[in-house]
């Protein structure tokens, strides 16, 4: 029994760092994405300000190049990260699956030896009433 309550800190343990996991990919992905939404900001400043919108002109800003480059790298890795986080979530669902087997495990020996004591403890009234009925 106490190799099964080890196991079923294992899996929590388990759970509990997959879920850590997905979070921080979250998170990434959200600080991310408000990076790449402020460098478009910036882009499209820069482009008022020069009054140049055209990429391929030639005086077009070198900072809103450079901007729109790191935007660009900024999406690719949230494009990354979110088929992280799918491999992730995944990794937790199986994780949560495999700590609901192994509790429903433990459970049913914990009913199994309930129900063992119960007979046991009605043995041992039956063999009182029975010492009672013969007069012992």
């Amino acid at each position: 029994m106490k190799s099964r309550e080890s196991l079923i800190k294992l899996k929590r343990f388990q759970v509990d760092e997959k879920r850590r996991q997905l979070t921080q990919i979250e998170s990434m992905i959200a600080d991310f994405q408000v990076m790449a939404d402020e460098l478009d900001a910036q882009v499209i400043s820069e482009q008022k300000r020069t009054g140049i919108e055209d990429i391929g002109h030639y005086a077009y800003s070198t900072f809103a190049k450079a901007a729109a480059q790191r935007r660009e790298n900024l999406i690719t890795s949230i494009e990354d990260l979110d088929k992280q986080r799918s491999v992730a979530h995944d990794a937790l669902s199986e994780a949560i699956e495999d700590l609901k087997k192994v509790e429903l495990l433990v459970e049913r020996d914990m009913a199994k030896s309930r129900l063992e004591a119960d007979w046991a403890e009605q043995e041992d009234m039956d063999e009182i009433a029975n010492q009672r009925h013969r007069g012992v």
